[in-house]
């Protein structure tokens, strides 16, 4: 079966490292340490609670509903915004003189 797992990047470079140094591809590897895990029974420890959501800051405005209910099409509108300024922020700092 295929999957996608998303990894920190040290992690990835350890589990790229170790594949390498036992000759075997990264997909082995993480199918061996998986397989060992599950064998071994570890579980993770549950929390006591589970963690609070963020908090979310309200302005209240008179007559007005507290949180603007706003269409996918205007959240995608803004995630696209943002990202084009972050994108723009890097290509400015990469032509910054160094």
């Amino acid at each position: 079966m295929r999957t996608t797992l998303d990894l920190p990047d040290d992690t990835f470079r350890q589990l790229k490292a170790q594949a390498a140094l036992n000759g075997m591809k990264l997909k082995e590897l993480v199918t061996q340490l998986i397989q060992r895990g599950l064998a071994a029974g570890v579980t993770a420890p549950m929390p006591d609670q589970p963690p609070a959501p963020p908090p979310i800051a309200i302005r209240r405005v008179p007559g007005k509903p507290l949180t603007p209910a706003l269409s996918n099409a205007q959240l995608y509108d803004i995630l696209n915004d943002q990202d084009l300024a972050q994108y723009q922020n890097v290509l400015q700092q990469a032509a910054a003189p160094k």
